[in-house]
């Protein structure tokens, strides 16, 4: 059957809308014009924006600028949009013009056609008295409701990234407690160094993810500096001198964030940088999630051929030709999604770079990125830490076993024996298979009580000097 259409009006002129959909002409156009990739905007960019129209069709109508009947059947349909209903009108192409107009006015004619239909008119009634853009879109422009809606966005998004954070690190001390008891050989260049605790390095690993966690607070506190109420260039013609101000006070009342002024509605409109720096910050947060990954994935290496010191859970077969065979999924899942949303972030620095004296028109790309990187971190850590961290085993005996082998625990008795023996020494324990116990006590350097003494590997992961009082 083929599908009805109702005609809408544009500035362009006339354009068939699907008849039961509630956006209108510009929507349909762009639909058509930017038939790219199929996706859609993510459901924190259309709260946003919508979230933008609801606040100011409250703060139009308080300043006597706005319809009160108009004003409030507006707020009804946004309300409707937040609460998470006609999600599927939302349907332009995060590719599309420049600046992010085709998004705004999606919002704007949803929000017009559905407050139509609240006051009792049928979408292709001509007569029907709420306009996208003289009352949706009243003292507004793409220009200052797009980077307004960007900052909105991520910061609804934040507590739930932070969540997953907060599980992740409490987990990873969970395991650092668990496994203080566990002395392996401790690795640099990826060669055999000086003895660490299997506890200690979980511990490390807990407090990279609390920085990284902090830096993101420090970036995402910029972005509650808002430039709304500019509208086209900074100036905010159109808009009521109070605007600016109610606007910020009115949508920290609504979101439940502490929202202020940018202090410079220009600079608002030009410059990318607080979104940038907030997506720099999650790049770094890879940088430390793909670094503990990698350490989780030789740690578990082998089993048999490998360090096998920690075991990860099993939650899938591995292979689909090798019986037994089991593979560290969960982290490679999370390497895979930290290299994305670093990719990411590199179109978030090009985009923000982008920007062109009174505008950045790279908007819609770099609103896309930074919500497709928050949506892919949150379920991805989540995972790694649900399915992967909190079940981590530790190999006692494996890791035992490699210390016992190396011939670096000689280091411990530099202070007594010297370095250039303690050389001599790891040279001829690692050629003969010999320990360094044995080497040093044939030598003559030291006795077999003092060796015992000097060589106890956990104190050595206390740090200190080894040593002094025995040799005295």
């Amino acid at each position: 059957m083929a599908e009805r259409y109702r005609i809408e009006r544009d500035s362009l002129g006339e354009m068939q809308v699907p008849a039961d959909a509630l956006y209108g002409a510009q929507t349909q156009r762009a639909v058509l014009n930017f038939p790219v990739s199929g996706m859609r905007p993510y459901p924190a960019f259309v709260w946003a924006q919508t979230m933008i129209k609801r606040a100011a069709a409250e703060v139009n109508r308080d300043l006597g600028l706005l319809d009160p009947q108009i004003a409030n059947a507006i707020i009804q349909a946004a309300e409707e949009v937040l609460s998470g209903q006609h999600a599927d009108q939302f349907v332009v192409d995060p590719f599309q013009a420049g600046a992010g107009t085709s998004h705004n006015m999606n919002v704007n004619e949803v929000l017009a056609n559905r407050a139509n239909q609240i006051l009792g008119y049928s979408l292709d009634d001509p007569k029907k008295p709420v306009s996208p853009n003289d009352h949706v879109n009243m003292a507004q422009s793409t220009n200052d409701t797009i980077p307004t809606a960007i900052r909105l966005g991520c910061l609804w998004r934040l507590p739930e990234l932070m969540a997953v954070l907060e599980g992740l690190a409490s987990a990873l001390e969970a395991k650092a407690v668990e496994f203080d008891d566990v002395v392996k050989s401790g690795r640099t260049h990826l060669q055999d160094a000086v003895p660490v605790r299997l506890g200690q390095e979980f511990g490390a690993y807990a407090k990279a993810v609390r920085n990284d966690m902090e830096r993101i607070a420090t970036a995402a506190d910029r972005l509650r500096r808002l430039g709304i109420g500019g509208t086209a260039t900074g100036t905010g013609l159109n808009a009521h001198p109070e605007y600016h101000a109610r606007m910020v006070a009115k949508l920290s009342g609504l979101t439940g964030q502490e929202l202020r002024s940018s202090g410079n509605l220009f600079e608002s409109m030009q410059s990318m940088a607080d979104p940038a720096d907030f997506s720099a910050s999650l790049r770094t947060l890879c940088i430390t999630l793909g670094r503990i990954a990698n350490d989780f994935r030789l740690l578990s290496s082998g089993p048999a051929t490998g360090l096998d010191e920690i075991r990860l859970p099993a939650v899938q077969p591995g292979s689909s030709i090798m019986p037994g065979k089991v593979n560290p999924v969960l982290a490679e899942m999370l390497n895979m999604a930290c290299y994305h949303v670093q990719g990411c972030d590199l179109t978030v620095a090009l985009a923000a770079q982008a920007g062109q004296l009174e505008l950045n028109v790279m908007m819609p790309i770099i609103a896309h990125n930074l919500f497709e990187m928050m949506h892919v971190l949150i379920g991805a850590i989540n995972a790694f830490t649900t399915k992967c961290v909190v079940g981590i085993t530790a190999n006692r005996e494996k890791a035992a076993g490699w210390l016992a082998k190396n011939a670096i625990l000689v280091t411990a008795l530099n202070p007594v024996i010297g370095y250039l023996n303690g050389a001599a020494v790891a040279k001829e324990a690692m050629a003969t298979g010999k320990t360094i116990k044995e080497v040093v006590v044939e030598k003559g350097l030291l006795t077999a009580e003092q060796v015992d003494e000097l060589l106890d590997v956990y104190k050595m992961t206390e740090g200190g000097i080894q040593g002094i009082a025995a040799a005295g």
